[in-house]
């Protein structure tokens, strides 16, 4: 059985979160072993700090949660998270950009975080299937494959839906076994967390990750 613990990140990024949140999923992630904490940025440096000597990463996000800045506003963000401690980074795509077929906006827009990162973070790209159709899906997987992204990731967790074993599936299919695919929105429970690892999630996304590997009941949600 696979290490469900070892491929989690533990994440909080509601606006309300405080250093105590923070501090909280940073001991969470030591004691059970999750792969990474996912914050804020303004909370980068004090995760990094409480994780000196661990094997857990820090990972951020870029662009969140509606990924309709500006190429260059998410190239600086990118830039200053990784000076500030982060391993990862989460962009959201130009999702209005992709609605609106202008493909090379989105391409450069996910570029603009690729190059940024410069391989000092992976970069995981969020396209919120909840507003997309399966073409749609399927597009916004491709250019961020061409765009040489590490992962393609379904949700922000803030929008009208989460991970679904059959999205997991198709963004699979599409970006192949070299690219990775993070479900996040929606697992909360050991079942949530198989039944996506087995449509081809390598990573998943969440807050209730603790009651994800006991099985303890949780009412976090991403």
């Amino acid at each position: 059985m696979q290490n469900i613990a070892g491929i989690i990140d533990h994440t909080v990024l509601k606006a309300y979160a405080t250093k105590e949140d923070v501090l909280k999923i940073c001991n969470e992630a030591k004691e059970y072993g999750f792969f990474s904490v996912c914050i804020n940025p303004t909370h980068i440096e004090f995760a990094k700090e409480n994780l000196k000597g661990t094997n857990v990463k820090v990972c951020t996000v870029i662009g969140f949660p509606l990924g309709a800045n500006t190429k260059e506003t998410k190239a600086f963000e990118t830039i200053d998270a990784i000076k500030k401690g982060a391993d990862e980074v989460d962009m959201v795509i130009n999702i209005g950009a992709l609605k609106d077929k202008n493909y090379d906006l989105v391409l450069e827009d996910i570029k603009s975080v690729v190059n940024a990162s410069n391989n000092k973070a992976l970069v995981k790209v969020i396209i919120e299937t909840c507003y997309l159709t399966d073409e749609e899906k399927e597009i916004a997987c491709k250019l961020a494959k061409e765009a040489g992204c590490d992962f393609v990731k379904t949700s922000t967790g803030f929008g009208t839906g989460g991970s679904t074993k059959e999205d997991i599936s198709l963004m699979r299919k599409v970006v192949g076994e070299n690219v990775g695919v993070k479900a996040s929105g929606g697992v909360r429970s050991k079942e949530d967390a198989l039944k996506v690892i087995k449509a081809g999630a390598n990573r998943i996304g969440a807050s209730s990750s603790v009651s994800i590997v006991t099985g303890d009941i949780s009412n976090g949600d991403y």
